[in-house]
């Protein structure tokens, strides 16, 4: 059934109704008309010349409305073009004029004047259409019987099939008879696109619909693009293949103005956008951790973003000693903030202390002491807020992590006890201007004299006192953050085909979710092209050791043919050429610490259930321990969370949530749907050969 436009205004919303569209079959265009009137196309297209206005001569047909519905024209069965189909509704207008001699007499009219109140009307109905590139204009012949004719009265309506025009396109269309006696009709519209209309298999443009599935596994994102199986698609980063795929994006690399464009691979075709990560929370963390703040000038200084965001930036000042960041506002003030664009602190000069804190959604995102990097490190200096009232009023007060203490005071304060000679030095100009104004000033004073000349001593005891107990403190918090952290793990594996290589994928992010620091080259192949396998893998193990970290080594039937091999024919074993160079590269790092008895405490090994047993394991590697996964999981995670292992009960509370992760891996991959188990081969020519 045809489609009326007002009922795919009501359905194409944010998820818009999928209708079907009536089918016309041959590139020849037709009209037909309401049941007693006779109609008649021209056979070509006319000049769109509208003309000027004249006067009616008598009853005329005038059209009144105009109606439009979507059709397909189509060539083939899958090959077929949106039509819009203009129905256009006449009535008659005008009337008979009254004879001269009838209206001055009052005698009978001459019966040859009755004749035309008794004849048929014709029309010549031009419709025009206009749809960028294409402008056209076809001329109807319509005749109404004079049964029909009734004054100001409706005679039923012409319909054209059909006018072609492009998915998303607006059109235009007027109406209007030849010669002109009234102001044409007209009609403006706005055509769907693929998403509206059941015309996925129909219309070439709209092969590759804008049906992109998002999903979540573990900490990666897979964009589904549903295609069929013999199209061929195209992206804007830029992939060409055919049938349907799944594209894993790093977690990293997500930011809310990350977009996808797919399209087919046709002329014309009709591209369609996404942007599905603008409120997801990992892409907007993702966004912050990209941005810098940098400064050009003593005074400007800009804001280096992936994408535009809603932000503001104000001026604080940072003392030392880790105290947090004490905003400028007042008497300085937010200023809205614009990524790339140049931007502006009304500053005299520049200090070491002063920093820039930028705020999105009422919470604080990025901070940075842009003129510490060519001042110098943070200072210990007082800033001192001078504020300015009427007729020359003038308060001064000192910043302290407090709060601003007033000049002069008797509070127990550094600053209020130094206060008689911070304004000495102030009256005398040694204290450096920041920023002034008429309501205002900002000054920053240094104290070092200050404590040297009056409380050496004691300022070197509490000095003394102060730096043990900075570095209790500091190593306390470094352990802290250590703890925060997690100990760092690498996992060394050997890709015998890719259902192995999603299970382990599997593994790394279920560990990621404890406090553990996953390095796994899965995640890193940009690097690993980038530096070479060996080089990756070295500085990869380098690093991890250096942080108290633990190298896990994942084996399997492939991973241990190439042990064996590598043992056998020791560091003059050719290279090989397919998905296990990773891991042979690997072998040239970890065989020295196993050979030299360094591994102990240092690496640990494992094993999937039914797919390898420990003692498959090369006996070199087992000098270490090997644990078989899930059912030595609580041992394996305390293994890797040593030195300091969680408490018996939260273990086994890990172990649970990693077997909980891992498990739907598992399945999958010991028991694929409708194919035999994978990873039955063993060695390097094992798997699936991709």
């Amino acid at each position: 059934m045809p489609v009326p436009w007002f009922l795919l205004s009501l359905a194409l919303g944010r998820s818009p109704i999928v209708l079907s569209l009536e089918r016309l079959v041959g590139p020849q265009d037709a009209t037909h008309c309401s049941p007693g009137l006779s109609c008649h196309l021209w056979d070509s297209d006319i000049l769109c010349l509208p003309g000027d206005i004249v006067p009616a001569p008598g009853p005329v047909l005038a059209p009144t409305h105009l109606q439009t519905e979507l059709v397909l024209r189509c060539r083939k069965e899958t090959y077929c073009d949106l039509c819009v189909r203009v129905a256009v509704h006449l009535a008659v207008h005008g009337h008979w004029e009254e004879p001269e001699d009838e209206e001055k007499f009052g005698g009978a009219a001459d019966p040859g004047v009755e004749e035309p109140r008794n004849a048929s009307l014709q029309a010549q109905v031009v419709l025009s259409f206009q749809a960028y590139p294409t402008t056209r204009c076809v001329l109807l012949e319509v005749q109404v019987p004079a049964a029909l004719v009734q004054f100001g009265q409706s005679v039923g309506s012409v319909v054209y099939d059909c006018f072609e025009a492009a998915l998303g396109s607006e059109v235009r269309i007027w109406s209007y008879t030849q010669p002109r006696y009234e102001k044409e009709l007209n009609l403006t519209q706005q055509l769907p696109d693929c998403r509206g209309l059941e015309v996925r298999n129909s219309i070439p443009s709209c092969w590759a619909l804008p049906w992109l599935n998002v999903s979540a596994d573990g900490d990666n994102v897979h964009l589904v693009l549903n295609v069929s199986e013999e199209q061929h698609f195209g992206l804007s980063l830029y992939w060409n293949q055919t049938g349907p795929q799944i594209i894993t994006l790093n977690h990293t690399d997500l930011v809310p103005c990350l977009c996808i464009q797919v399209w087919p691979l046709e002329p014309d075709s009709v591209r369609t956008n996404i942007c599905p990560f603008r409120e997801d929370p990992r892409a907007h963390q993702n966004l912050w951790r990209a941005a810098r703040l940098r400064l050009l000038t003593l005074q400007s200084w800009l804001l280096d973003a992936p994408c535009s965001l809603p932000a503001e930036a104000a001026l604080c000042w940072q003392a030392p000693g880790g105290d947090p960041c004490q905003p400028l506002v007042p008497p300085l003030s937010w200023e809205n903030v614009t990524v790339d664009k140049v931007l502006e602190f009304p500053l005299l000069k520049g200090h070491p202390n002063l920093c820039v804190q930028v705020n999105s959604w009422e919470k604080l995102q990025l901070q940075e002491c842009l003129w510490a990097d060519s001042l110098g490190p943070l200072k210990d200096d007082v800033l001192l807020l001078e504020t300015r009232g009427p007729q020359d009023n003038r308060s001064l007060c000192a910043l302290e992590p407090s709060g601003c203490t007033s000049l002069p005071s008797k509070a127990s304060t550094r600053a209020a006890r130094l206060g008689e000679y911070l304004l000495q030095d102030l009256q005398s100009g040694q204290c450096l201007q920041l920023w002034d104004n008429d309501l205002g000033a900002l000054w920053a004073c240094s104290m070092d004299k200050y404590i040297h000349k009056r409380w050496a001593l004691l300022w070197l005891a509490c000095l003394l006192f102060a730096a043990a107990l900075s570095l209790i403190l500091l190593l306390k918090k470094d352990h802290a953050k250590a703890a925060a952290r997690g100990r760092a793990a690498l996992l060394l594996y050997s890709a015998d085909d890719s259902g192995f290589e999603r299970l382990v994928g599997a593994l790394a992010s279920a560990l990621c979710q404890l406090p553990l620091r996953v390095a796994v080259d899965l995640w890193s192949r940009r690097e690993m092209s980038a530096q070479g396998p060996v080089a990756w893998f070295h500085a990869q193990r380098r690093q991890t050791l250096q942080e108290g970290g633990v190298v896990v080594l994942l084996f399997s039937p492939g991973a241990v043919a190439l042990c064996s091999e590598w043992l056998q024919d020791g560091m003059s074993a050719p290279g090989a050429h397919g998905p296990h160079d990773a891991f042979r590269a690997s072998l040239s790092c970890v065989l020295p610490d196993f050979l030299q008895g360094r591994a102990p405490g240092r690496y640990v090994g494992a094993c999937f259930d039914r797919l390898l047993h420990p003692d498959s394991v090369p006996a070199l590697f087992r000098t270490v321990p090997v644990f078989s996964l899930p059912s030595q999981l609580p041992d394996f995670l305390g293994a890797l969370q040593q030195p300091r292992a969680p408490r018996p009960r939260r273990l086994q509370e890990r172990a649970e949530h990693v077997s909980r992760a891992l498990q739907p891996a598992l399945d999958s991959y010991f028991h694929p749907p409708g194919t035999p188990a994978p990873g039955r081969g063993v060695g390097p020519g094992a798997g699936d050969g991709t």
